[in-house]
Order: structure tokens, then sequence, then C-alpha cells
């Protein structure tokens, strides 16, 4: 589980790092298997959300996990940034597409619930403008649906770009100090 998030959450030096909508989704669906298992009741399961729901950093997190995984310290990475596979680069870019359709989705509901709910409080048999809000949440899923191909080899180039990055700086980290080294020599 804790390899779904953007940062080990566990890992001290990632603990004051934002959490992303994305991280808390991990936590949220992690709480719901274990509501949906009995491992949690009603009111855990309504306690552990809301601290979800509000926090703001990853170190917040790996606690409202504990008692359903495993939450000791970070296992070190096998391999350094910017090392990963084609695969890999290939299955995060359909994560991160799965991720926007959940988004998506979730922003079609939670529109038509709000806004369907004050028309029926307000003016309930009048004009039903709710679904001027409907139709452009719908349209954004059927395009993040049907435009799978285009967000994933954009989501690809993007996470490459970041690969080419953190290989750059590595690389820059090793030869800058040569650098750094041959410049000061010049200058004496």
């Amino acid at each position: 589980m804790w390899e779904s998030f953007s940062h080990d959450p566990r890992d001290p030096a990632n603990a004051a790092l934002r959490a992303s909508d994305a991280d808390r989704d991990v936590l949220h669906q992690l709480l719901a298997e274990a509501y949906a298992d009995g491992r949690l009741d009603r009111e855990e399961f309504d306690v552990r959300t809301s601290a979800v729901v509000a926090a703001r950093t990853l170190g917040e997190l790996p606690p409202l996990a504990e008692g359903l995984v495993a939450t000791g310290t970070a296992v070190p990475a096998l391999r350094p940034a910017g090392a990963l596979s084609p695969a890999e680069v290939d299955a995060e870019a359909v994560e991160a597409w799965r991720a926007d359709r959940r988004e998506a989705l979730w922003g079609f509901i939670g529109a038509s619930a709000v806004t369907w709910t004050i028309w029926a409080v307000v003016m309930l048999g009048g004009f039903p403008w709710p679904l001027f809000v409907m139709v452009p949440a719908a349209l954004n899923v059927l395009r993040t649906q049907f435009q799978r191909a285009d967000i994933v080899a954009q989501k690809r180039r993007s996470i490459e770009k970041r690969e080419r990055k953190a290989l750059e700086r590595r690389r820059d980290g090793d030869d800058g100090a040569d650098t750094d080294e041959a410049a000061d020599g010049d200058d004496a």
C-alpha cells in the first residue's frame, strides 16, 4: 500500500510534505476496505475518514492506517530516483489516468448531489438549473474516459521528463563537485 503514495509517508524526510488528494484517496480506499471487511466499526471509520480529510501533511497519514497495515519504518528505495523501467513508467501513467477518472467522476457526483439538493429545497418543481452544472461535469467524465490513450501518453511524457530531470540532478550532483574543484584550481 505504501508504494501507492507519491512519497512514502513513513519516511521522516517526507513527513512535512503536503499530502495530495491522491495520497488521501489511497488511505480512503484502505479505510473503506477495512470497514467492508469488518475490521473497523462505523464510528472508527467515520473518525479516521474525517482525520484523512483534515490531514495536511504526509506525516499525519500513517497513524490513520494503524492496525490495518504494517506501518513500520520506510524501506529504503532499491533504486535511485530516475531509474524507473518503461513498464513502471507505463503503470504509473495508467494509475495517474485512473486517479483523474476517479476525480472527474466524484466531481460529477458531488456537484450533482449538491445542486439537486439545493434545487429540491429552494425551488422544487421550478426550472431544473442543476442540469447546467451536470452537463459540463458529465462531459469531463466522458472526456477523461474516452481520451484515455491521449491522457496516458501525456502522463507518460510527464513522468519520463521527471525521471530525466532526476537523473540529470543526480549526475550533476556527482559531476558538480568535480567541476567546482576544477574551477577553484583555475582561480589560484
